[in-house]
């Protein structure tokens, strides 16, 4: 069974989360993207929470800006080291004294992840990353290749002043168009049923700020004349390496973050576990659960 709850943080932030499992067990924990929620991670809590799967304690929080979560109004407190923050807080509640025995993570909570792996290692067992791009290999995406600055050119549109307004209109129609236009799984788009398509308009009828704010605090997007963005930003190597063991899935089907982002990643990550899945796409997590969970329960086990 699941369980929700707002969780009070020691520097004035509440994140609320899921959560099934036992308290006291090896912890995993779940951070969603954009514009999802931790409920699009329900179906591996509560496979994981099994004794038969390993018994873990699964939580996945609400990200800072989501659903009941706190939501600062002013995008910069939605830079990585403020996000990092949370999360480092939340595993000092749900894993006292304990590492978790994994992070994982999709989209802008990958963002999340990677930087938490990187600055504090000590937090994290292991890691594991669903179609969310390395910074390492991202920048130099970013900055290099015409077909990564096209296919992210989208955040340009996120960071405008009326992005919400827009994105609002005629029952979020962008939105809907947004998990549409990052491509199609093997079985098209069946997954994004009426039902799943209620439980997120919840989630956005409780503002839309919080989640645009990520993409406005990160120069992470493609330059532009008027906007220098990735182009003007050089991150030191000790900012990209990963000692954790890592698992990265991939969707190879994800029209924003081609596969050219995973290439290269072991320079990065000398740990890594690399699978590519031709048949999905961005939302890896909607389109084949059962393959991420099959995934993760070898990287577990190994």
């Amino acid at each position: 069974m699941i369980e929700t709850w707002l969780q009070a943080l020691p520097h004035g932030i509440h994140l609320s989360c899921r959560a099934s499992g036992t308290p006291g067990r090896p912890v995993l924990l779940f951070l969603h993207g954009f514009p999802e929620a931790a409920f699009v991670w329900d179906e591996l809590l509560e496979h994981f929470t099994r004794p038969e799967n390993g018994g873990y304690r699964c939580v996945a929080p609400n990200l800072r800006g989501y659903e009941r979560s706190s939501a600062p109004p002013e995008p910069a407190a939605y830079r990585a080291k403020h996000l990092v923050q949370d999360i480092a807080a939340l595993i000092a509640v749900e894993s006292p004294g304990q590492p978790l025995a994994c992070l994982v993570a999709h989209d802008w909570g990958g963002a999340v992840a990677w930087n938490l792996a990187n600055q504090q290692p000590a937090l994290i067992q292991r890691l594991a990353i669903l179609n969310s791009p390395h910074p390492g290999t991202f920048l130099r995406e970013l900055k290099n290749n015409p077909k990564q600055q096209a296919a992210s050119a989208y955040m340009n549109f996120l960071i405008r002043p009326d992005a919400e307004a827009l994105l609002a209109e005629d029952d979020y129609r962008r939105l809907w168009d947004f998990f549409l236009n990052l491509g199609a799984g093997e079985d098209g788009y069946g997954w994004l049923t009426d039902e799943l398509k209620e439980r997120y308009r919840a989630v956005w009828d409780q503002g839309l700020t919080g989640g645009l704010n990520y993409y406005r605090a990160s120069p992470l997007r493609p330059p532009r004349p008027e906007d220098a963005a990735a182009s003007q930003i050089e991150l030191p190597r000790e900012m990209l390496t990963i000692a954790v063991p890592t698992l990265v899935l991939w969707g190879l089907g994800d029209t924003a973050l081609p596969p050219e982002l995973i290439e290269g990643l072991e320079d990065y990550i000398p740990q890594l576990t690399l699978e590519r899945v031709p048949e999905a796409t961005h939302w890896i997590v909607h389109e084949q659960a059962g393959r991420v969970i099959q995934a993760l329960q070898r990287f577990l086990a190994a």
